[in-house]
């Protein structure tokens, strides 16, 4: 019986650092291969999402902020993580350029932003080839950019939370020139909630230990 009742104390550390994943991935550095694409596109380009396994793991979808750069399906290249808010992405210190685009992308997430007008707006942020493309002057996308970076001026950081880069690291891509830069989001709990979750981890913890004991 005491093998598991050691894998007790072991489940809870592992699905606590599973939670913890997430952040950990911060600042860090990932392989990644682009696997396939949304059924989005205007202007003769995909727009998001765009599937991406990370370190080999289940593809997931994030959105592209490069619009001078291309990219293949199939190919990998290496990237480096960080926050939005980090200045450690391809555009450098465009903070506010940044924090336009994680809004747009959220608002494309919460279904407010159609895939293609708002990608096409977060391209525009950074790319003066993007903004002269015809369906960026037709659909809009200047518009929202500049709600977006009046919105972005004011709110607080926290609005940020769960966003993050995937900067490619030139020369390690295996196929032309440096890839495309990423922006992903992953929901980040409450302070709050990992309370109770953590609570409801220890209740359970101490229910399987009196179970085991009466076995």
């Amino acid at each position: 019986m005491r093998r598991l009742r050691l894998a007790v104390p072991f489940l809870v550390a592992t699905v606590v650092l599973c939670l913890c994943t997430g952040s950990a991935l911060a600042n860090s550095t990932v392989n990644m291969q682009l696997t396939s694409v949304g059924g989005n596109n205007a202007g003769g380009v995909y727009t998001y999402p765009y599937y991406f396994s990370i370190n080999g793991a289940t593809p997931v979808a994030l959105i592209c902020d490069s619009y001078d750069n291309e990219v293949i399906i199939g190919e990998t290249w290496k990237a480096t993580v960080s926050s939005l808010l980090s200045g450690k992405g391809l555009f450098g210190n465009q903070l506010l350029d940044y924090k336009a685009a994680g809004l747009i992308f959220k608002s494309i997430l919460s279904g407010t932003l159609s895939a293609n007008v708002g990608n096409y707006a977060i391209w525009g942020l950074f790319s003066t080839n993007a903004q002269n493309s015809a369906y960026f002057q037709s659909s809009g996308a200047g518009t929202i950019d500049t709600q977006y970076l009046a919105l972005a001026s004011t709110a607080k950081n926290s609005a940020f939370n769960g966003l993050v880069l995937y900067t490619p690291i030139a020369g390690t891509q295996s196929w032309g020139g440096t890839a495309q830069e990423y922006i992903g989001y992953s929901p980040v709990p409450e302070p709050g909630s990992l309370a109770l979750f953590g609570t409801g981890l220890l209740s359970l913890s101490g229910l399987i230990r009196r179970k085991l004991a009466k076995g």
